[in-house]
């Protein structure tokens, strides 16, 4: 069974790193994306998206403060044993 992992944007702040700290540390798998990588394809800049932020099934958490809630509602749905019917592709 293969799981959706979710996407990682980040950047060079000290707000990315927490993140990739935080997701390291509780054994969270994701895909990690450089959103300066985006700059350099043809879309050019996302104004609109900001580093870090995660898309997974769960939703689009923006920020650390979205990142940390992102955290919490894996931990509760890990403690209640509850599976997204989205979580597959």
């Amino acid at each position: 069974m293969v799981k959706r992992k979710p996407i990682l944007l980040v950047d060079k702040s000290d707000d990315s790193t927490i993140a990739v700290d935080l997701f390291k540390r509780l054994g969270i798998e994701y895909v990690e994306y450089n959103i300066k990588k985006f700059e350099e394809s043809c879309c050019g800049e996302l104004p609109t998206t900001k580093a870090p932020s995660v898309f997974a099934v769960e939703g689009v958490f923006k920020g650390l403060e979205g990142i940390n809630e992102y955290i919490l509602l894996k931990r509760n749905a890990a403690d209640s044993n509850i599976e997204s019917e989205s979580a597959y592709w």
